[in-house]
């Protein structure tokens, strides 16, 4: 259950990078958003290069993350849950210095309690894949309000 965006969809994205100061630093767009496939592209400029002028590796581990944790999330969030990873895997294939990125995410695995996605980040130029991450995610039951606050810290 895939959705094209347009309209809303647009708006929630900007509503959602309008709250996330590293989402914006990012420049992840989100062309798909579902619950079993994500889709997005962001353009690598300066701001994502390390000392030595290539795209910083934490960028394209960011990238896996945030692709699968709102994919994640989209599964759950109408049953009350959300999501966190617990362990995320990113390989690096090539380097890149400037240019779009592709991201596509899709759900390898969707259980009660767990869920594991698979991002692959590849050049919109010729296709060729810069970056390969598996995510594990754990599903969470709601807090509930007297339990959250016993164990806030």
């Amino acid at each position: 259950m895939t959705k094209q965006l347009s309209g809303a969809a647009f708006e929630a994205e900007r509503d959602l990078l309008a709250t996330s100061e590293f989402l914006r630093l990012l420049g992840l767009h989100f062309d798909e958003a579902g619950p079993t496939r994500m889709a997005g592209w962001f353009e690598v400029g300066p701001q994502h290069h390390q000392p030595f002028g290539i795209l910083h590796g934490g960028v394209l581990c960011s990238v896996v993350e945030t692709i699968a944790s709102i994919g994640a999330w989209l599964a759950v969030r109408d049953s009350g849950r959300t999501t966190v990873g617990v362990a995320n895997s990113t390989d690096f294939l090539r380097s890149t210095t400037a240019g779009r990125l592709d991201v596509v995410g899709i759900a390898v695995h969707q259980g009660r309690t767990q869920q594991l996605w698979e991002v692959v980040i590849s050049r919109a130029a010729d296709g060729k894949e810069v970056a390969r991450g598996r995510v594990r995610l754990q599903n969470l039951e709601p807090r509930s309000s007297t339990r959250a606050a016993v164990h806030s810290d």
